[in-house]
């Protein structure tokens, strides 16, 4: 399925899903994996603990935080895929940010999470049927369907690497 199949578009999470093109759910889980996404590692790493205003994340705080919200959307996912109408609530994501040890780790590690992580997602969705991707659920009270949460688990990462590019690297 493809992300134009989503209807009606999630207010708030279209910001992510509308950042992957309009391709099946599984091109785009090829096209967009980990290691395409965040290319440049030695420029991660070369940034260190550089920010572009005081009080913004590390790329160390941001990979994690990309990992959470794939481990978070993924359970969203699950829940709603298997007919679960429970409301689910939202997470703050600078307590869990503030709650972390991405500080004491290094790029590679990171990244290496990311990817198992991802190796995760992919059969989460591959055993899903078209009728349990379009199952709605609620998350921090918004509709959203595991079709939808599959594309903003793709347009995450993505967002935050442009942020880093346009933000981040021109500190170097």
């Amino acid at each position: 399925m493809k992300r134009s199949n989503i209807q009606p578009m999630p207010p708030f999470f279209d910001r992510y899903i509308n950042i992957i093109e309009d391709i099946d759910l599984f091109d785009a889980f090829e096209k967009h994996t980990p290691s395409t996404v965040y290319v440049e590692i030695a420029k991660l790493e070369a940034m260190g603990d550089r920010v572009y205003a005081p009080g913004k994340w590390t790329m160390k705080d941001i990979l994690q935080h990309v990992v959470d919200n794939e481990r978070i959307m993924a359970y969203r996912a699950l829940r709603f895929s298997r007919g679960d109408k429970t409301p689910l609530a939202g997470y703050e994501e600078e307590l869990l940010a503030a709650n972390t040890l991405a500080e004491t780790r290094s790029i590679g590690d990171l990244m290496e999470e990311f990817e198992q992580v991802r190796t995760a997602t992919i059969p989460l969705f591959r055993n899903m049927s078209e009728s349990m991707l379009m199952s709605a659920g609620t998350a921090d009270g918004k509709q959203i369907t595991p079709l939808a949460l599959g594309f903003v688990i793709l347009g995450h990462p993505v967002h935050h690497m442009n942020v880093i590019r346009e933000r981040y690297f021109p500190l170097l």
